[in-house]
């Protein structure tokens, strides 16, 4: 059985975080992430747009913070998002996670989602 994802349930480090990313992974450079929902920030670096703002907010984020959320580009979403990893994603706790979901009023992840396939049982019951 494969782990919850509470990233879909959260959605908070895509409405908190400024996305900023070399030019080329945009589908107009080399990439795939979609040019559009892009901004330049400077020579070598865009950022997703709604990101680079005060109060940040992705625009392919989709739903309600904290409740029900998608990304929409999540197949071709930049490097960095690739490579943030949700409070005990790998057994760990994410300092970046877990900043983000307080400053939407989230309690930090717990361990529990690194334990879940161990403790269910071959009728994908809880144990």
């Amino acid at each position: 059985m494969e782990k919850p994802n509470p990233c879909l349930t959260c959605g908070a480090c895509c409405a908190f975080y400024r996305v900023a990313f070399y030019w080329a992974e945009a589908d107009d450079g080399h990439g795939s992430v979609p040019a559009h929902l892009t901004e330049k920030l400077d020579h070598n670096r865009r950022a997703m747009k709604g990101t680079n703002q005060p109060q940040p907010r992705c625009v392919a984020l989709e739903g309600e913070i904290g409740s029900c959320v998608r990304c929409v580009a999540y197949g071709q979403r930049p490097s960095v998002c690739r490579e943030l990893k949700f409070s005990w994603e790998d057994g760990q706790p994410s300092k970046q996670c877990d900043k983000a979901r307080q400053a939407w009023g989230l309690p930090p992840l717990e361990p529990i989602f690194d334990l879940l396939p161990r403790l269910v049982n071959q009728n994908g019951l809880l144990d």
